[in-house]
């Protein structure tokens, strides 16, 4: 905590000077005053020091970002000091010191000053749109309106740490196929560019001509040929065709062309249209729970799934809701919402318990996505074998058939 060094007098006139622990100079100077202390002087005694160290923090800051699991524990954090009814500057001010993150850190003291100025917590986390979603910003605005924003904060913590989860398992799927296929696009270049013009240059050595090579063997010399020689053509191909890709899913109508592929490719596109699925009701319980208007909290879960398709059938269906409809008509009318999302939607309607509805179905779509990644992973496995046997195969088969067919002409001029 920093120090200041200050000159005062007392009620009696007496001048009194010495130090004393802050969070801030405001801080600093409310302290002093409840000691019955007229400042006359107020200096930080490390101010260089802060200085240089407020410079790294803030290029830190700058340049840096928050993770996810940061953000989940950072509410987590803040919603467990306000409950125990520690206040919301005093609780910013601890997460801020025992905060690891730079950019973090920054933020929470952003949010610290903005908050004792007068500012909703809300409005403060607006300034940061990379950091705090929508949904984040909505949700904590319900709650500072409904004053629970405790509970608020740890309806986030879960909702962050859920979505963490899933994006977890995602990536953990994914892993053994994406090694596989590095390893073999490595074994393969390795194999054209080192070992295949070994071998084409002894066949020419031992006199073989080109247009006497089985096709395989002739495959594989044209292939190896352009790597080594043509090379900067399949990078330049490769980088060409990302930046294509990246610049046409910027636009709308790429991403929507796009995302509807997700949902419709083959094996994939099913395990993405639960992941989809699981994130609408995960975002939408999470709000409605928290007491955000049901119009408010579709057009953010909306922004929130990361997907044209199923956000336009959620738009569509807040446009229904509008003119008096209910929640499930619209959702069953797109043809994207499965009939047990729509049936739990009803009963949860009917009910009143919405927001627990959505949840069990979250539970429900994400463990789904679970089963369904593990048996990707378990099928994905043994085929991405085979394809690289296969290739591999195919490389030494090319390379061999030609000395095959010398062998046989030199036993056959023996004889």
């Amino acid at each position: 905590m920093p120090t200041f060094a200050y000159v005062a007098r007392t009620m009696q006139g007496q001048v009194s000077q010495g130090t004393i622990e802050a969070p801030d100079e405001r801080a600093a100077l409310q302290q002093l005053r409840q000691q019955g202390l007229i400042i006359t002087s107020l200096r930080r005694q490390d101010a260089p020091r802060a200085a240089q160290a407020g410079q790294r923090a803030s290029f830190a800051a700058s340049f840096g970002r928050v993770k996810l699991r940061d953000m989940a524990l950072f509410c987590r954090q803040l919603a467990t000091l306000i409950n125990a009814g520690v206040s919301l500057v005093r609780a910013l001010a601890v997460l801020e010191r025992q905060t690891q993150n730079a950019r973090l850190r920054y933020i929470i003291r952003q949010l610290t000053r903005d908050v004792e100025d007068g500012m909703q917590l809300s409005r403060a986390m607006a300034k940061f749109p990379r950091e705090f979603s929508n949904l984040f910003i909505g949700m904590v605005r319900a709650g500072e309106v409904g004053g629970v924003l405790d509970e608020t904060l740890q309806r986030m913590a879960t909702f962050l740490e859920k979505d963490l989860e899933l994006r977890r398992k995602v990536k953990s799927a994914m892993t053994y196929p994406t090694i596989v296929i590095i390893f073999a696009v490595a074994i393969v270049i390795f194999l054209s560019v080192w070992i295949v013009p070994k071998f084409m240059q002894l066949f020419t050595d031992l006199g073989v001509k080109e247009d006497e090579f089985p096709l395989p063997t002739l495959m594989m010399k044209r292939f190896s040929e352009f790597l080594l020689t043509k090379w900067y053509f399949l990078v330049g191909g490769v980088m060409a065709f990302f930046i294509a890709f990246s610049v046409f899913v910027r636009t709308r109508f790429g991403k929507k062309v796009y995302d509807w592929v997700k949902l419709k490719v083959p094996i994939l596109g099913p395990i993405n249209h639960k992941i989809v699925l699981a994130r609408f009701s995960r975002t939408f319980g999470t709000l409605m729970g928290s007491g955000v208007p049901i119009l408010q909290a579709l057009d953010t879960t909306a922004g929130a799934i990361d997907n044209e398709i199923l956000s336009r059938a959620i738009m569509d269906a807040r446009m229904a809701i509008r003119e008096g409809e209910r929640i499930a008509d619209p959702l069953e009318r797109s043809k994207l919402f499965p009939p047990m999302v729509v049936h739990m939607i009803s009963v949860g309607e009917e009910t009143g318990a919405l927001d627990q509805m959505l949840q069990k179905v979250a539970d429900f779509y994400e463990s789904e996505v679970d089963a369904a990644l593990h048996a990707l992973a378990s099928t994905i496995e043994p085929v991405m074998i085979v394809i690289l046997g296969v290739i591999v195969l195919f490389i030494l088969i090319s390379v061999f058939l030609p000395l095959i067919t010398i062998i046989q002409n030199l036993s056959q001029g023996e004889q």
